[in-house]
């Protein structure tokens, strides 16, 4: 049978691992450890902890904040099974999350694999209508969702496994502060590592709790993809420009209209608002959702866009370094 070590890395969100950890102690299997790395928090996270110790087996470490992918590489290095599994602070997981990725793992063959992310029926309204957002076939292409629009499955750290052998192979996640993931799983495809999707070990996954929040994470999302496309150009797609295009357009949309006087773009993208109102609503069972989902996708694919294409310049225009564009995206060792 596999042995698994959960790897969390965390900054501050207290209640948010009061109720990641709650979720451990309802698994069916509870043959696992856990290794929490506090990334520097300035909120004591250990009564939080203690209150565990005697319902979960799990080790503490608190260091120097460096980000999460070196504070997940801290906690590799203290892991003590065959796979680690990397989930983000603000996730909750069903009671069978172990025993599904026990039972993949005994039948299928892959270094590393992932699941998708939903909305639990417990989050506010604004939270469900991110997670749409975020994992909609109309947004993200639903990669986040599922794998059934992906070719190649690209696991990401909210909710990822990797032999620990093969983590410690290709060094783990890099200085990277953003965009560590995908960087770490076409890392895995480059040196000859397989991937796969398991659709039954989703986990419901918080997010932002508000817009402006999210719509500045997906901002820095948009600009670590051109970064991400230098340091890997042969997994690039025509696709992770979309958003910047949908942002173009928009914007050139209202231009046609106030200098032309009609506005045939701008109805596309009333179209588009429609699609997303019935899409979201038919999805989440709530017309109220519905509404908010249209301005979290607007916000989505604005931010994301407008990231990438800020950072696209940067890179291949200006010809700056992704260190020197975006220094706070990477830490120094």
């Amino acid at each position: 049978m596999p042995s698994l070590s959960i790897i969390i890395a965390i900054y501050n969100r207290k209640d948010e691992l009061f109720e990641l950890l709650q979720s451990l102690t309802f698994q069916t299997d509870k043959d696992f450890e856990i290794i929490i790395v506090d990334d520097g928090s300035v909120i004591n996270l250990l009564p939080t902890i203690e209150s565990f110790k005697e319902t979960l087996k799990i080790q503490y470490f608190k260091k120097s904040n460096s980000g999460p992918g070196l504070s997940r590489n801290y906690g590799s290095e203290r892991a003590q099974n065959e796979w680690l599994i990397f989930v983000d602070s603000d996730v909750i997981v069903e009671k069978d999350y172990i025993q599904n990725i026990k039972n993949n793992l005994q039948h299928n063959t892959c270094d590393a694999f992932g699941g998708a992310d939903k909305a639990h029926h417990g989050f506010n309204l604004i939270q469900k209508a991110i997670s749409y957002a975020m994992t909609s076939l109309f947004t993200t292409g639903g990669i986040r969702g599922s794998k059934k629009s992906m070719s190649k499955f690209q696991p990401r750290s909210f909710n990822m496994g990797v032999r620990k052998s093969v983590f410690d192979s290709v060094g783990g996640f890099s200085e990277m502060r953003i965009g560590e993931d995908p960087d770490l799983s076409m890392t895995l495809w480059e040196k000859g590592f397989t991937t796969a999707f398991f659709d039954d070990i989703a986990v419901y996954h918080k997010r932002r709790v508000d817009f402006g929040k999210f719509s500045k994470q997906v901002y820095q999302f948009g600009c670590a993809r051109p970064i991400l496309n230098q340091r890997h150009p042969q997994y690039v797609k025509l696709s992770f420009a979309f958003p910047s295009l949908f942002l173009l357009g928009y914007i050139g949309s209202f231009i046609e209209y106030f200098a032309l006087g009609y506005g045939s773009i701008l109805s596309l993208y009333g179209f588009y608002t429609f699609l997303i109102l019935v899409h979201a609503t038919i999805k989440t069972k709530n017309i109220s959702i519905g509404f908010l989902a249209i301005m979290a996708s607007y916000i989505q694919l604005f931010s994301y866009g407008f990231g990438f294409l800020q950072s696209w310049i940067l890179l291949n225009i200006l010809g700056k370094s992704p260190e020197e564009a975006f220094p706070h995206h990477f830490h120094r060792r």
